[in-house]
């Protein structure tokens, strides 16, 4: 089993900061790109920025220049650090990594997600 375990939301006022783990435990063999998503409510779930094992990493237009994704790949962890935040960030912000698992070599890779953290911008 692979397990993705988020954490830092929280409630931050405009213009604030928050920074954004996520762990990944479990029977892995090897991680590729892992990801941040976000849901806000009524809408559909969207990517905020990713990153691949070798550094590479994209963005949102609507975060791009205010969101710093990174990953520590001897802890299985990525991390969003979240600045200028504005009340339309106000999301669920979900964790997704593409993991070959140790059970499932010659399976494969696949998708995991994590439970999900609230995020909530306002005054």
């Amino acid at each position: 089993q692979v397990q993705l375990v988020e954490s830092g939301g929280g409630l931050v006022q405009p213009g604030g900061s928050l920074r954004l783990s996520c762990a990944a435990s479990g029977s892995i063999f090897s991680i590729y790109a892992m990801g941040w998503y976000r849901q806000a409510p009524g809408k559909q779930r969207e990517l905020v920025a990713a990153i691949t094992s070798g550094g590479s990493t994209n963005y949102a237009d609507s975060v791009k220049g205010r969101f710093t994704i990174s990953r520590d790949n001897a802890k299985n962890t990525v991390y969003l650090e979240m600045n200028s935040l504005k009340p339309e960030d106000t999301a669920v912000y979900y964790c997704n990594a593409d993991v070959l698992p140790i059970h499932a070599i010659l399976s494969g890779s696949r998708g995991y997600w994590g439970q999900g953290t609230q995020v909530t911008i306002s005054s």
